[in-house]
């Protein structure tokens, strides 16, 4: 994953407050929720994705507010708030995690003969 930096360092330059401020909200984190009420839980401000991420504020807002997006920006989103992505497919017989979802596209089959 090109750009991925772990939450420790991502977080480094953060104040002892807003550690233990993020560390008792995300122990109270619900199964579910949207991912501006993840962004707003991690207190990671709008502005710090769009560096991470390397576009504008206001593309970030419009991307925290869709219901569909691509993989890959979701992934890159997940990541710019100190996360990591897994997918996973549920089945009668169990779960399977999908690994190639996201990532640098791959050639068709016609393309690579």
């Amino acid at each position: 994953m090109s750009g991925h930096k772990s939450f420790n360092e991502l977080t480094k330059d953060w104040s002892e407050e807003r550690r233990n401020r993020v560390k008792k909200q995300t122990e109270v984190l619900a199964e579910e929720m949207t991912l501006s009420e993840l962004r707003k839980v991690l207190d990671v401000k709008q502005q710090e994705i769009a560096d991470h991420l390397k576009v504008k504020q206001p593309a970030v807002a419009r991307l925290l507010g869709r219901s569909d997006m691509h993989v890959s920006n979701l992934r890159r989103l997940i990541e710019s708030l100190g996360g990591e992505l897994d997918i996973h497919a549920r089945f009668p017989e169990g779960d399977v995690k999908i690994t190639n979802l996201g990532e640098q596209p791959q050639k068709d089959f016609d393309e690579q003969e």
